[in-house]
């Protein structure tokens, strides 16, 4: 993948985090990088970046949009020829389709904010992965979710609704299986 792919690709998923209805613009980057570190680049820079017509980052500004966008500054230069992402491991790639799976869903669910929240959380933890085991684990004693709910979530019922009545744990049936 070049610098620019990466570039559009962040600023992607940037803006679904930040809950814009869509990317962030390379001009809303640019704001976005004075107002929160102090420091800018312009969206002209930034253009030439992800046209291919600069096709290096100066250290500086590999550094401000590292930490900007919380990668390793290694990430923000072009793979090598004949780099395939199928070479990374096989967890990184499901941590990365679980997040970006997540992030679609948030968007499909943008109207349901606290559910769109909820995605957008699970997305940006570290091990996305362990958090939906957990959320299974969870589910497999009802009264865990329950008292869970209880305690966390006071006022809201296991369904999410505030002050509802009780509710008995639902399994819903999908293709003939459990989900």
């Amino acid at each position: 993948m070049k610098l620019g792919e990466k570039l559009r690709y962040l600023r992607l998923v940037e803006g679904t985090l930040r809950g814009l209805d869509s990317e962030m613009t390379q001009q809303d980057l640019a704001r976005a990088l004075r107002k929160e570190l102090g420091r800018g680049l312009s969206q002209s820079y930034l253009s030439q970046i992800e046209s291919g017509a600069r096709p290096h980052l100066t250290n500086a500004s590999r550094m401000l949009l590292a930490r900007f966008f919380k990668v390793h500054p290694g990430y923000l230069v072009d793979d090598p020829d004949g780099f395939h992402t199928e070479l990374t491991s096989d967890l990184r790639a499901t941590e990365d389709r679980l997040d970006l799976w997540l992030i679609t869903g948030a968007e499909q669910f943008a109207r349901d904010a606290e559910l769109s929240q909820a995605l957008l959380d699970v997305a940006k933890y570290e091990d996305t992965r362990k958090c939906l085991l957990l959320l299974g684990a969870i589910l497999e004693s009802p009264e865990l979710v329950e008292r869970l709910t209880e305690v966390l979530r006071p006022g809201a019922d296991a369904g999410g609704t505030k002050n509802g009545g009780p509710q008995t744990p639902k399994r819903k049936k999908a293709a003939g299986a459990s989900v």
